[in-house]
């Protein structure tokens, strides 16, 4: 099957839907005929990925608004080993608060049928079985909107267009008291604990014994009220941070917490467990929702027509006015005694932010919202989807790096009066590489880790999510090794320093998520030395020749708004490859959308790793913008392998577009 352009006269018959199994279905398996007469959006994801996570919290309102004639297909496309296991998929379907039938895809036949070549990818089908849109990455809610309405005049008036219930049915809850929890902070003062309870969209104080309730902060209702514990809202809440005394008593609150589907940081007051925000509009950054400001846009604008090789998506002081901030999936935060401030794992947008409880200030720390492994320079160094920070007694600040399956370090040093930031990265590779094996740092593997701690000898304990595992790395041997395994997607650990530790072995404290609980494991004497291999996220390559391969980004804004050029080109393409080797001209940044490429043929294949971004406003083609028009920054990232020969094709087609 071939891409489609959209709404265009070409109509392309969508292929059947093949898989594994379907969730949320009552245990029907679906044929596309059963959809007949509905509008269907299939929604290509995979539970490990941020933008999939953001793109199924774009399409609630949709599902609510259409329910009689809308039905979503999540078509699940693993990446990461662990996500091809069945019992996992159940878990992430239940932990996300799926709404709509799911189909299990491990082999990616159904992704190879509908030619989608990223996560997230959507493509629409019309009541007759006919595929009209086909759309990479997120931000697409409002020209589906518009869409799926015309779709409703237009088949409603032929007659082929069927009202009612869809196949949803919804599966039987696995959580107890905790559902699917996230990250845990001990609160020394008293003994206990407080959890991210995740999945019932609160914080829970437990006592020392990991199980028993002492209180609830939330309701327990998706939402982002401030305001007593019975009556605040919380979002898929995740890192928790203890703020010192000494700021606490300023400001109010003891705890900053990383509300991360609402996109906000909270604060809560362990006296009264009152929360307030502290900082985010709620309003996702970046990929189109990013930057609703003409300032910010015109700082992103700006940059992409600057062409630098190393481009910021937005200046690093992003202003006092935090409550005017957006934000985008902070997934865990800690106070950093090097900084005084609160650092934040900004999943979102692949970068790491601070927040200065006492001005209100906040700043991109690290990272330049690029999506993937580079290290050097803060301002310049890549991170992806970074879940994971703790705090060394040298001050260096550690990140599960998840996405690249990754274990980066942040150092501090003052040079020439300034305070110098470096990335480094421990163990890990790259986007595409993981596994599950021990020894020199250099050729171990992780899979897809969440959560880190540093232990009192220096060495770094590391919550293995995908792996389900506690891994350990030693700076001094650049070792790693396994503490623990047969866990079930651990998301955090940290050292117990409770009551309950002393005088035996030292414990750790484990998240395990998936089990919905929190338990403790002893730190081994001897730890394991384990290896399963090294791995790569296996998709079907693209056969391309050496050289010269046109590339082309196809890019339209959406009805409504049109490319903000009032700083030069608003296009970006940045490109390069694994190996490195396998690029031979053609990669870096550049202003426009197309690029022509030479690859090598002794590397014989490899990935072509692709970002396209296009900054564009509100305004008619043709015409100003408007003084105070939203403005929007679209970026899809591609990873796509490809094997280099004489027979290759000689163009490589993507889309980056809005919905007519």
């Amino acid at each position: 099957m071939t891409d489609t352009s959209l709404r265009t006269g070409y109509r392309v018959r969508a292929s059947e839907l093949t898989g594994r199994n379907w969730l949320n279905t009552g245990g029907k398996q679906l044929q596309l005929d059963d959809l007949r007469g509905k509008i269907v959006i299939l929604d290509f994801w995979t539970f490990c990925c941020i933008n999939c996570l953001h793109v199924l919290d774009e399409l609630r309102p949709l599902e609510e608004k259409f329910s009689d004639v809308l039905v979503t297909v999540g078509v699940h496309s693993p990446k990461f080993e662990h996500e091809a296991d069945p019992v996992a998929l159940a878990a992430a379907v239940e932990r996300y608060d799926i709404h709509h039938p799911v189909l299990d895809d491990p082999d990616l036949t159904t992704w190879q049928a509908y030619t989608a070549r990223a996560w997230p990818t959507l493509v629409v089908i019309d009541p007759e079985g006919y595929i009209v849109a086909h759309l990479s990455g997120e931000g697409h809610a409002a020209g589906l909107d518009s869409l799926v309405s015309e779709l409703v005049e237009e088949h409603s008036a032929k007659g082929t267009l069927h009202r009612g219930n869809g196949p949803y049915v919804p599966a039987a809850s696995t959580a107890g008291d905790l559902k699917f929890p996230g990250k845990l902070l001990a609160l020394p003062a008293t003994g206990t604990f407080l959890a991210g309870d995740t999945g019932h969209h609160r914080l829970v104080e437990l006592e020392a014994d990991l199980t028993s309730v002492r209180r609830v902060i939330g309701s327990g209702r998706k939402g982002s009220a401030d305001g007593g514990p019975a009556d605040t809202e919380f979002n898929e809440p995740q890192g928790l941070a203890l703020l010192p005394a000494d700021v606490a008593g300023q400001v109010g609150y003891d705890v900053v917490v990383a509300d991360t589907v609402n996109h906000r940081l909270r604060g809560v007051s362990l006296e009264t467990g009152a929360v307030r925000t502290l900082a985010g509009n709620g309003i996702q950054r970046l990929l189109d929702a990013g930057n609703h400001t003409k300032a910010g846009l015109q700082e992103n604008a700006h940059e992409i027509g600057a062409a630098s090789e190393t481009p910021r998506l937005t200046d690093s002081h992003l202003g006092t006015d935090a409550f005017n901030v957006s934000l985008s999936s902070p997934w865990d935060v800690l106070y950093s005694t090097v900084l005084e401030r609160v650092v934040i794992a900004m999943a979102g947008t692949h970068q790491i932010f601070t927040y200065d409880p006492l001005s209100h200030a906040v700043e991109v720390l690290a990272g330049t919202g690029l999506e993937g492994l580079l290290d050097g320079d803060a301002g310049a160094a890549w991170f992806a989807q970074s879940s994971g920070l703790a705090e060394d007694a040298n001050g260096s600040i550690w990140i599960a790096d998840s996405e690249t399956s990754a274990l980066r370090v942040l150092t501090f040093a003052e040079v020439d009066g300034q305070q110098d930031v470096q990335v480094r990265t421990a163990v890990g590779t790259g986007l595409f590489d993981f596994g599950f094996r021990d020894g020199d740092a250099a050729s171990a593997r992780l899979q897809h880790p969440l959560g880190v701690t540093a232990l009192p000898d220096g060495s770094v304990a590391i919550a293995d999510t995908y792996n389900g595992a506690v891994r350990r790395y030693d700076p001094a041997t650049r070792q790693v090794s396994t503490l623990v395994r047969g866990l079930s997607e651990p998301s955090d650990v940290l050292i117990d320093h409770s009551p309950v530790a002393e005088g035996g072995e030292p414990l750790l404290i484990v998240v395990e998520t998936n089990k919905h609980q929190l338990i403790r494991v002893p730190i081994p004497r001897e730890a394991l030395a384990v290896d399963e291999g090294a791995s790569q996220t296996q998709r079907p390559a693209t056969a391309v020749t050496s050289g010269p391969l046109a590339l082309t980004i196809r890019f339209s804004a959406p009805t409504g708004q049109k490319l903000d050029d009032r700083w030069g080109d608003p296009t970006q393409l940045k490109i390069s490859a694994s190996p490195e080797s396998l690029l031979v001209s053609g990669g870096g940044t550049s202003v426009g959308l197309t690029r022509e490429l030479r690859l090598s043929e002794d590397a014989g294949g490899g990935v072509l790793h692709i970002t396209a971004r296009a900054a564009a406003c509100d305004g008619e083609p043709g015409g100003e913008i408007p003084e105070h028009a939203a403005c929007h920054l679209y970026q899809q990232d591609w990873g796509i392998p490809v094997t280099v020969g004489s027979e290759g094709n000689a163009e490589l087609v993507l889309d980056l577009r809005g919905l007519d």
